[in-house]
């Protein structure tokens, strides 16, 4: 049974040994520009294996990858140029227009400061061609402020896939962009804006309200309104009126990535990486508004914590946890895991990256050598590691 990871578990962070060892094997997606900058995943062409996308801030350029399958993904990937946008910050997968080819969006920050659709060939033979793919703005979104994340999402249960966007200053907000009834046309995309933000990170969908609708939680890590936070969602019938605003925790901390997970009573739990080298871990009560929270330091020699999420690494069946960094510059290791040993005062540490690479992102965990253990994606940009993903040594 998967051990359940409380707030008195987590707290007890504090113990996990430092412990040197060879790192998990790095195998290069794409190394191809400079600056890669998260990674998004979908089976875009229905073979049953996740794609990537990613946006390479300081090269322009926005990419999609095509899984070869367990027995090539340890080779470069296919992969196609879909568009060349200045600063692309995130790039997600989504089919706006319903077409059965998933399109991409990318959000872009520098002086740029606009969202894209970059529209997927609606035949699938040309789906690595770049000259088949079109890119074009939302109007909406032109040189308002400097976009840092999208989710797709159905708002208002009308014209398909809305889009709920986050911006860090200046005029940083979170907001959602209504889908008209013909998504080709961007001049119609209407702009609805629900909360004035610092610097927003993270941007997930899930029901913490039980009410059968998602929810928008996030992290904003900067200015007055940082923390984790819970945007309501009102209903799709009054999708455009107010979403009612919970302040979960986290404000004197500057918040990173979150993970969330559903458990048996009380329900939710959240785990949220920080600047200062705390990973914060939430309980909730009975309400979406009420929460327990701990502060659980980091382990030693890392960089500064950027991306965790909740694994079990080594299939014991106990809930493990694995984190990201930047600034790891002759750091033992950027990317780190921690073992549950089933006794709660215990945790061990394990490397994954070792010292190669100082700045790391998103994480996102699947099993792509079909062993049946979860490896893990991400990107690294200073050193240009570029897309890559680390084999799990379990199997």
């Amino acid at each position: 049974m998967t051990q359940i990871l409380t707030p008195l578990v987590l707290v007890l962070f504090l113990s996990a040994s430092l412990v040197a060892e060879d790192p998990w094997k790095r195998h290069t997606i794409d190394n191809s520009s400079r600056g890669a900058d998260g990674v998004r995943v979908a089976d875009v062409n229905g073979d049953g294996h996740p794609d990537f996308t990613t946006g390479w801030e300081e090269g322009g350029k926005v990419r999609v990858y095509l899984n070869p399958g367990p027995e090539k993904a340890k080779e470069l990937w296919p992969a196609v140029t879909v568009g060349n946008v200045k600063s692309p910050e995130d790039a997600v997968f989504a089919d706006l227009d319903g077409d059965g080819a998933v399109d991409v969006v990318s959000s872009c920050e520098g002086s740029t400061q606009t969202v894209f659709v970059h529209w997927a060939p609606q035949n699938a033979d040309d789906y690595l061609k770049p000259d088949k793919w079109e890119t074009a703005a939302f109007p909406a979104t032109k040189k308002k402020t400097r976009w840092m994340f999208c989710l797709p999402m159905d708002v208002d249960g009308k014209n398909g896939i809305d889009l709920v966007l986050g911006s860090k200053q200046p005029n940083a907000v979170v907001g959602w962009l209504e889908s008209p009834s013909d998504p080709r046309k961007l001049g119609e995309w209407k702009w609805h804006p629900l909360y004035e933000a610092g610097w927003i990170m993270s941007l997930m969908k899930v029901d913490l309200t039980g009410d059968g609708q998602d929810d928008v939680l996030l992290t904003d890590r900067k200015g007055p309104t940082r923390g984790l936070v819970l945007l309501e969602h009102p209903g799709q019938d009054n999708a455009t009126g107010e979403w009612l605003t919970h302040r979960l925790g986290g404000e004197e901390h500057e918040v990173m990535f979150l993970d969330h997970r559903k458990v048996p009573a009380p329900g939710w739990e959240i785990v949220v990486s920080t600047k200062d080298n705390n990973l914060l871990g939430f309980s909730r009560s009975d309400k979406p508004q009420q929460w327990t929270q701990v502060a659980i330091p980091a382990a030693k020699n890392t960089g500064t914590m950027k991306s965790v999420r909740w694994i079990d690494v080594d299939l014991d069946g106990r809930l493990d946890l694995i984190y990201s960094c930047e600034n790891a510059n002759g750091k033992l290791s950027g990317l780190v895991w921690l073992e549950s040993t089933g006794d709660p005062t215990n945790w061990k540490r394990h490397e994954v990256s070792g010292p190669e690479g100082i700045k790391f992102d998103l994480l996102q965990l699947l099993d792509l050598d079909h062993d049946g253990d979860l490896d893990v994606v991400t990107c690294e940009e200073r050193t240009n590691l570029g897309v890559i993903w680390y084999e799990n040594p379990t199997r």
